[in-house]
């Protein structure tokens, strides 16, 4: 059968779902929810020193689970001691990317060891230890916690920073973790492209996941980041249960105030100037050493090179950088533009969203000093209006002798909470099936629920490169479906703890049952239908957005009735 590739598709969400006065009460708390359950993760692998995955050596009561048969590999990137009680297995699958000779080892790591990132984050999301500090940029974001804290972890890497991973090294790892006797498989991966020549279920990847389901195990797969259009699902088999991702109702803004008393919205995880003073702002390209023009190099506009600017201009000014596509590329980093603007003992950065990066959607950045990122280029055109008008110029020359534009930037380090949550994030893929040619003949419902997705705190590997603000963190904010699905994962493994002889119909049937369908306010949850301006296009979600609703933690521990069925 022919292979082909896959890509890789929480201090607060405990709360959000309600864990810690419910599902974990109910488990005898946080110290013992999910004890005895195995999650097997199918990704880029973990980073073994994090905190997140360490075991309690205080406590003797907290044995391997006797089912779980896998082992830990040894190299020398992941040595001997990486796995304890809490990551019980950890094995590394690349025979397909070393037969198509696209296996970077330098790079890539021949080993469990994460040197992405991902594989990390998600693991932590579903059975990360609790109360973990979550300290970044210098700031401290409260405490993480996976799902099923208690939980034990098992990691099969099948995915690489290089090339992404291949369908049959998937199956190996799927195939092996059915072999160790896992009790749950989560998958923050999808197909880059439906298999050619092959009908919707029968795939490689897909027919794997049966066999595991038929064993028991129950498989959780991440349903795709390539909504919102109709028939967008990445994971469509009935006997996968398949997540979408919703919002939560923590959201961190900043704002930037401007001379004039107009208020923008920001992104970045970043203190405040001091006060209530106004500093003069500059741009980048009018900060040149010796009066020399603008330049044409975008890096110079982005902030990017120090070495070119008037530091004696710029010293206790907000330095104006443009955020082009050239961020969204890797490029350019908002890091690198931190440290320039240190570099030139600037009071803040402000970033302006380039006109050409259309529809990107910004998550917070972590800044060590004043800052935010303008995401929305409406606002950047009124931004930029206000920086222009007020500059004076020598009327002869051109060149300009005054800036007097001015702002404040108010911090963006506390959280705001609102009532609008759950709803459905725009790229969170949409059923049905997409072998279905119209939704009056859809017969399999995708996804089964949604789960919180958007601006996740989840622990972050010590080699993690996939997200360039976040490298050398400890943890790391990110959106995606890839996200949701661990958090049903761990949720999963406290219904397996509670009821050991569920199959995984049963679990899914005691998830999808107990269901919310409303947000926070009483109201329908809403589903953003674009990718530009999602919160302005917004209509009550579907079956097809959201499945059965939104996961509910609690219920599901004690769900009734139980539609089950024979494996």
């Amino acid at each position: 059968m022919l292979d082909y590739s896959v890509r890789t598709a929480t201090t607060h969400t405990p709360e959000f779902l309600g864990l810690p006065q419910g599902a974990w009460v109910q488990e005898g708390g946080p110290q013992f929810a999910g004890q005895g359950v195995v999650v097997g993760l199918i990704d880029t692998g973990i980073d073994p020193t994090h905190p997140s995955f360490a075991d309690d050596l205080s406590t003797d009561s907290y044995p391997v689970p006797a089912h779980y048969s896998g082992i830990c590999e040894v190299t020398n990137d992941f040595p001997s001691g990486s796995c304890n009680r809490k990551l019980v297995g950890a094995r590394h699958f690349a025979a397909s990317a070393i037969t198509r000779g696209v296996f970077n080892a330098s790079q890539d790591l021949a080993s469990p060891s994460d040197s992405d990132g991902h594989g990390t984050h998600t693991a932590s999301i579903a059975a990360g230890n609790h109360g973990i500090p979550v300290v970044v940029a210098g700031h401290q974001f409260g405490n993480a916690s996976g799902m099923a804290p208690r939980a034990h972890i098992a990691v099969y890497k099948a995915l690489y920073k290089s090339f992404g991973g291949f369908a049959a090294d998937v199956v190996a790892a799927i195939d092996q973790a059915a072999e160790d006797n896992v009790d749950i498989i989560s998958l923050s991966i999808t197909p880059n492209r439906r298999p050619p020549g092959l009908a919707t279920f029968f795939n490689p990847i897909d027919m794997a996941l049966l066999s595991a389901v038929k064993a028991g195990i129950f498989v959780v797969q991440a349903a795709g980041n390539t909504g919102p259009s109709p028939k967008s699902m990445s994971s469509y088999s009935p006997w996968i249960f398949t997540v979408g991702a919703s919002a939560h109702d923590r959201v961190y803004n900043n704002y930037v105030v401007l001379g004039n008393n107009l208020t923008i919205q920001g992104v970045g995880l970043a203190p405040g100037t001091d006060g209530d003073s106004m500093y003069s702002l500059i741009a980048a390209p009018h900060a040149l050493k010796n009066n020399t023009v603008s330049p044409t190099e975008m890096s110079l506009g982005e902030c990017q090179d120090s070495s070119r600017l008037d530091a004696d201009l710029i010293k206790g000014k907000i330095l104006v950088c443009s955020y082009s596509i050239r961020f969204v590329l890797g490029l350019s980093s908002v890091k690198q533009a931190l440290d320039t603007a240190n570099n030139v003992s600037a009071a803040g950065v402000i970033f302006y969203l380039d006109p050409f990066v259309l529809g990107f959607q910004l998550n917070p950045t972590p800044m060590r000093m004043p800052g935010l990122i303008i995401p929305s280029s409406d606002d950047s055109k009124v931004f930029l209006t206000y920086y222009n008008d007020s500059l004076v110029r020598d009327e002869t020359s051109g060149r300009i002798v005054r800036f007097d534009a001015v702002a404040k930037i108010l911090g963006g380090l506390n959280p705001n909470y609102g009532n609008s949550a759950p709803k459905v994030m725009f790229y969170s893929a949409r059923g049905p099936d997409p072998e279905d040619n119209s939704l009056s003949n859809a017969d399999i419902l995708k996804p089964n629920l949604i789960a919180p997705g958007s601006s996740i705190w989840g622990a972050w590997s010590s080699l993690g490169l996939d997200s360039a603000e976040f490298a050398g963190e400890s943890f790391a904010m990110l959106s995606g479906t890839s996200m949701a699905a661990p958090h049903v994962a761990g949720l999963a493994a406290l219904i397996k703890q509670k009821f050991p002889s569920f199959s995984p119909a049963a679990i899914a049937s005691a998830l999808s049952t107990t269901t919310t369908l409303s947000d926070r306010q009483g109201k329908p949850i809403m589903a953003q239908r674009t990718y530009s301006n999602p919160d302005s296009t917004q209509s009550p979600a579907t079956a097809f957005d959201m499945g059965n609703g939104f996961v509910n933690a609690t219920a599901a521990l004690d769900p009734g009735i139980i539609f089950d069925c024979a494996q």
